[in-house]
């Protein structure tokens, strides 16, 4: 593995921001999810309508759940949940793309995914040494 020096404070910084902003997130949209305040879900899936084996309620309910988890597990175990709710943006990408709409959505869920990819490589290096430079492994 290639060895980086970096600067723990930054590193730790940039960390700390995207694991409250992946943490946060899906547990808020997740929950969200019940009570469509943000935004009508089912609008988001309304082209499946009829290949899903249940109504779009409770299709999105189920959605929800999983991204309340998805959050908690970035809390709990962020190098594994960071890249949990990565695959989870990339498969909403996927579904959107597919349903032919939404694509400006479908692009910042794109950029989401990366960016919680990115957390989990963060998550990934063990910093070692001082305030000023540290090595990432």
């Amino acid at each position: 593995m290639e060895t980086v020096i970096a600067n723990p404070v930054k590193v730790n910084k940039v960390r700390k921001s995207l694991y409250w902003t992946f943490g946060l997130l899906p547990i808020i949209a997740g929950l969200d999810k019940y009570l469509n305040f943000l935004t009508d879900w089912e609008k988001y899936i309304k082209a499946f309508e009829g290949i899903i084996p249940v109504s779009l309620k409770t299709f999105m309910m189920i959605v929800g759940a999983i991204e309340i988890i998805a959050g908690i597990v970035v809390f709990i175990i962020p190098r594994i949940g960071a890249f949990i709710v990565a695959l989870w943006l990339a498969c909403i990408v996927i579904v959107l793309v597919a349903g032919m709409n939404y694509y400006d959505v479908a692009a910042r869920d794109l950029v989401m995914a990366v960016s919680a990819f990115c957390l989990g490589k963060l998550y990934s290096y063990k910093l070692k040494g001082n305030k000023e430079k540290a090595v990432l492994k």
